[in-house]
C-alpha cells in the first residue's frame, strides 16, 4: 500500500502550517509549485525517518506523492469550474490520505494518541515490533494491552496485527518479513489473534485474510517463509478453501506464481475443485478423470467459482488450455505430456499472453518443449510486455531464476530450433555462458 509513514515525533501544528504551504501552491500560478512542495515534504519526512529506504519503500513514496500531486489538480480544476479555489479543507484531506488516513479528523486523533501514548500509539509500536521480528517489545506490549491483538489499525486498511504478518496490503514501509516471521506469528496467535479476521485492504472484502494476503505476497516468499507461515495459520485454524469456500488461498498461491505455498495448501487438504487447480499442483489423476479431450470435460467435473483476481475462461476448451499452460508454469511434465498427447493446443496461452511453450522455457522442461514445437507452438510468440519465447527465457535467466535451470542450455536449444537471435533484449545478458550461447548464434 502507497502510503507515508508518519515522522517519528509528528506536530498537529506542523501538519497544519504544511497543509496552508500546499494550498498556496495549488493556488499559486506556478505550474511546477505542487510538484515542489511534494518534493519537498518528501525530502523532511525522509530525513526525519530512522529507518532504512529501501528501493522498494522509496518507490512507494514517490508513488504516494504522485497521487497526492494528481489529486491536487484534480480537486483544484474542480473547485475552478465551480468558481472556487483549492481550500485548507482539501489540503488537510490530502495529507491525511497520503499517510493512509480517511480525513484529517482520523490523523489528527492518531497524532494525538501518539503524543499521549495511547492505545492506539500501542498499536503502532506493535506493528514495527512485528515487521522488524522484535519479539521483547511485542511481548510487552501485548502483556500490557491484551486487548491490543484484536484490535484493527486506525488507517484505511483497518489490518489487524496478524495481518502485518502477510507484508502484503498495509503500508509499504511495513512490507517486511524479518528471519522470526514464524515466532512472530506463533506469538500472536497464542495471543488470541483472530487468525480468520479479515481487513479492508484492496478494498475489503472476505478474501482479505491474512493468509491470502499471504499467499500472494512477495516478502515472505523471497525469505523463504511463506510455506512455514502457510503451516502455522492452518494449525491455527485458518480457513484453507477461504472465508467464501471458493479455494482463494490455493487459487491466490497460484494466480500469483507461489507453487511451494500452493502445494503446502494442497498437501495439507486444500479442495483441488477445478482442472486448472490440479494441472498446476500436478494432480494428473483428477486430469485424467476430468479431462475427457481436448475440448470436454467430465460431468462430475466442478465448474469454476473462485476470487475475482484469477483469471480462468469461461469456456471448456479454454480452462483445459490454461490447464496446460499451468501445468507448465509450475512444472509439471507429466501433466502437460498427458494433455498434449489429448490434443490441447500447443499455442495455448494464459491472461499475460505467456504461451505454454514460454512457461516450459522458463522452466527448462525439455521434455515437453520438444513436443510443444513439434505440435506447432510458434517460438515467435509475444507475451504482453513484447516479449518471445527466447527473450522471455533470457530476462528470467538475468531477473528471476528458477531453480536448477540450464539457462543456456534452452538458449541454445531454442536458437537450434529457429528462434530468432536478434529478439533477445537487450542484446547481451551479462550472464557469460547465455551470451556465449548468443554471440554464438548471432555470428553464424
Amino acid at each position: 500500500m502507497d502510503t507515508l509513514p508518519l515522522p517519528p515525533r509528528p506536530d498537529i501544528e506542523q501538519y497544519r502550517k504544511r497543509a496552508k504551504s500546499l494550498v498556496d501552491a495549488a493556488n499559486s500560478a506556478d505550474s511546477d509549485a505542487v510538484t515542489q512542495w511534494a518534493t519537498d515534504w518528501l525530502k523532511a519526512l525522509t530525513r526525519l525517518l530512522d529507518v532504512e529506504i529501501t528501493p522498494f519503500v522509496q518507490g512507494s513514496f514517490d508513488r504516494a506523492v504522485e497521487r497526492l500531486t494528481e489529486e491536487v489538480t484534480t480537486r483544484k480544476n474542480k473547485a475552478r469550474d465551480a468558481g472556487g479555489k483549492f481550500a485548507l479543507s482539501d489540503a488537510q484531506h490530502l495529507i491525511a490520505q497520503a499517510h493512509s488516513y480517511e480525513n484529517w479528523a482520523s490523523l489528527a486523533a492518531e497524532i494525538e494518541s501518539l503524543r499521549t501514548v495511547s492505545r492506539s500509539s500501542a498499536f503502532e509500536r506493535a506493528a514495527d515490533a512485528i515487521v522488524t521480528g522484535d519479539l521483547a517489545t511485542l511481548d510487552e506490549l501485548l502483556l500490557k494491552n491484551p486487548g491490543l491483538i484484536r484490535e484493527h489499525s486506525s488507517r484505511t486498511h483497518h489490518a489487524t496485527l496478524l495481518h502485518y504478518v502477510a507484508a502484503n496490503g498495509v503500508e509499504d514501509f511495513r512490507q517486511k518479513t524479518p528471519p522470526n516471521a514464524v515466532d512472530v506469528a506463533e506469538r500472536l496467535l497464542a495471543a488470541g489473534a483472530d487468525v480468520n479476521a479479515v481487513a479492508d485492504t484492496y478494498g475489503g472484502d472476505l478474501y482479505q485474510t491474512t493468509m491470502n494476503l499471504l499467499v500472494s505476497s512477495m516478502h515472505p516468499a523471497e525469505a523463504g517463509l511463506q510455506s512455514a507461515l502457510v503451516d502455522v495459520l492452518l494449525d491455527h485454524g485458518a480457513a484453507i478453501d477461504g472465508l467464501e469456500n471458493t479455494g482463494s488461498p490455493i487459487l491466490t498461491a497460484l494466480a500469483f506464481g507461489y507453487r511451494d505455498a500452493a502445494d503446502t495448501l494442497a498437501r495439507r487438504g486444500a479442495a483441488i475443485s477445478h482442472v486448472v487447480i490440479a494441472a498446476a499442483v500436478g494432480r494428473l489423476d483428477l486430469v485424467q478423470q476430468w479431462v475427457l479431450d481436448a475440448n470436454t470435460l467430465a460431468k462430475e467435473h466442478s465448474p469454476y467459482v473462485g476470487p475475482y483476481w484469477v483469471h480462468i475462461p469461461d469456456d471448456t476448451k479454454g480452462q483445459i488450455e490454461l490447464a496446460l499452460v499451468w501445468a507448465c508454469k509450475f512444472g509439471r511434465d507429466n501433466v502437460a505430456l498427458y494433455l498434449l498427447d489429448l490434443g490441447v493446443s500447443a499455442r495455448a496461452q494464459d491472461n499475460d499472453r505467456m504461451t505454454a511453450l514460454h512457461w516450459a522455457s522458463a522452466r527448462g522442461m525439455f521434455d515437453v518443449m520438444n513436443p510443444l514445437v513439434a505440435k506447432g507452438a510458434e517460438l515467435e510468440a509475444k507475451n504482453t510486455w513484447g516479449g518471445t519465447v527466447v527473450d522471455s527465457v533470457a530476462w528470467f535467466a538475468v531477473n528471476s531464476p528458477m531453480p536448477g535451470v540450464d539457462y543456456p542450455k534452452v538458449i541454445d536449444r531454442l536458437l537450434a530450433a529457429g528462434a530468432d537471435v536478434n529478439h533477445i533484449y537487450p542484446p547481451l545478458t551479462g550472464i557469460a555462458a547465455v551470451d556465449e550461447v548468443i554471440r554464438r548464434y548471432r555470428d553464424s
